[in-house]
């Protein structure tokens, strides 16, 4: 099923670049709908803005990826219905032939399913068309900024998710520590020495610097500092 050819209404009032934006050459996109009128409409949106450059423009999904090929481009927005490759097709490919690519989708489907299919392909944000006059620009840039952007039903479907496998007994990602090891990691953070983590938790030595090794293993880190960083992310200790 194609997207509705609708073009898109231009924003009435453009969002505005900053300053450092506009010191920056422009961030180039690869625009891929099959609808002519749908591009039209997107990059009259895109091009209004001074810190956006729409540089190639594709029909479905392997055109897109040519075209990633053959020019220099910095983001790729996505219709995910489309003849020949699917956008979701299309992403996956990209995010292997370009890891620094950033990749949009949009769509008229707020659907849940296409939605984390989107997130499992690589894409790090999801427009809905009907939108996008209001959305598109500021999610270009927070993509650029290797920031997620979700319209509001997408938070709602993964707060849903995440619920959903707590209510299963689903480990989250981060409960990957056990309580002890995360009550060694925050003394380590804060900067005890081993002695003193023994001390304070009533363990001994050789336990806690299992529990050191443990972490280190677990969380894919080399030493204090990172374990220091990965308990203030964690939000274990303040920075």
């Amino acid at each position: 099923m194609h997207d509705s050819p609708t073009t898109p209404t231009t924003a009435t009032t453009p969002t505005t670049a900053t300053p450092a934006a506009l010191e920056r050459d422009p961030i180039r996109i690869l625009l891929a709908d099959d609808h002519a009128l749908v591009r039209r409409g997107v990059r009259l949106i895109l091009d209004q803005e001074p810190d956006l450059e729409v540089v190639a423009e594709a029909g479905d999904g392997a055109e897109a990826i040519e075209l990633a090929r053959a020019h220099q481009v910095d983001l790729a927005v996505l219709d995910i219905a489309m003849p020949r490759m699917t956008g979701l097709q299309a992403a996956r490919e990209l995010a292997a032939l370009k890891p620094g690519l950033r990749i949009l989708m949009l769509t008229m489907h707020d659907n849940e399913q296409y939605f984390f299919q989107a997130l499992k392909a690589g894409a790090c944000g999801y427009v809905l068309k009907s939108v996008a006059d209001r959305d598109l620009v500021a999610a270009c840039r927070a993509a650029m900024r290797n920031e997620p952007f979700l319209y509001p039903g997408a938070v709602t479907a993964l707060i849903r998710n995440y619920l959903d496998r707590a209510r299963h007994g689903e480990e989250a990602p981060d409960q990957i520590l056990t309580p002890r090891e995360e009550e060694v990691l925050k003394l380590v953070a804060e900067g005890h020495s081993s002695k003193e983590i023994a001390d304070l938790l009533f363990i001994s030595i050789k336990t806690v610097q299992r529990h050191r090794a443990n972490l280190l293993q677990k969380l894919g880190l080399r030493d204090r500092l990172g374990l220091t960083r990965y308990a203030i992310r964690a939000g274990l200790i303040e920075p």
